[in-house]
């Protein structure tokens, strides 16, 4: 698969059921729907699948930018990735998966790239390296001055697909982002100035 195979679009500009087909029916992304960094940890305990669903469906219509890119394969749609200011995740902003980032937690200035969902039978072909540009390229038109990840740092060792939806840190390295801290092992906080 080649770079130009693969294209990216804000979730905005994707119809709402490509969403829904990247998202799934099973497994953690089709429970979450990249609301568990916006929750607090009650809320998300008691929220159900739905709640999360519409509750994104809304994010999509309502925030500008929105809140994501998804990619498409020709024409089927193959990937999600999540992308906010930083302020926009309370959960984030209160957790220990950014110790040691040198940026203050109001700067709206300040993106995060939070999620990643690559559909089965895309995954390993480059999908999710197409996304964090997707993603940064994103940020970058809507005034990101940094952009952090909290990736997983696999250190060569393979690591389940359910745990590597915040990316691993080697995809974030080749995407030119530097290390800044490992706050826990095998997590790590990367920034790229925009």
């Amino acid at each position: 698969m080649t770079d130009s195979e693969v294209r990216i679009v804000p979730v905005d500009e994707a119809p709402w059921a490509d969403v829904e087909l990247v998202f799934g029916t099973r497994g953690d992304p089709s429970t979450c729907w990249c609301q568990f960094f916006k929750l607090t940890n009650e809320e998300f305990k008691t929220a159900s699948r739905d709640v999360c669903r519409d509750a994104l469906r809304d994010q999509v219509a309502t925030l500008d930018p929105p809140p994501g890119v998804v990619a498409y394969r020709g024409d089927e749609a193959v990937g999600w990735c999540a992308v906010e200011p930083r302020v926009n995740y309370p959960r984030v902003l209160t957790s220990r998966v950014i110790d040691g980032s040198e940026e203050p937690l109001s700067d709206a200035g300040v993106w995060a790239i939070t999620c990643f969902v690559v559909r089965v039978g895309h995954r390993r072909q480059g999908i999710g390296g197409n996304l964090l540009a997707g993603a940064v390229d994103q940020a970058r038109r809507h005034g990101a001055r940094v952009i952090e990840g909290y990736p997983v740092d696999t250190a060569g060792e393979k690591s389940p697909s359910a745990d590597l939806y915040h990316g691993t840190l080697t995809q974030f390295l080749r995407a030119g982002f530097e290390l800044v801290a490992i706050p826990s092992p095998h997590r790590a906080v990367v920034r790229l100035v925009a």
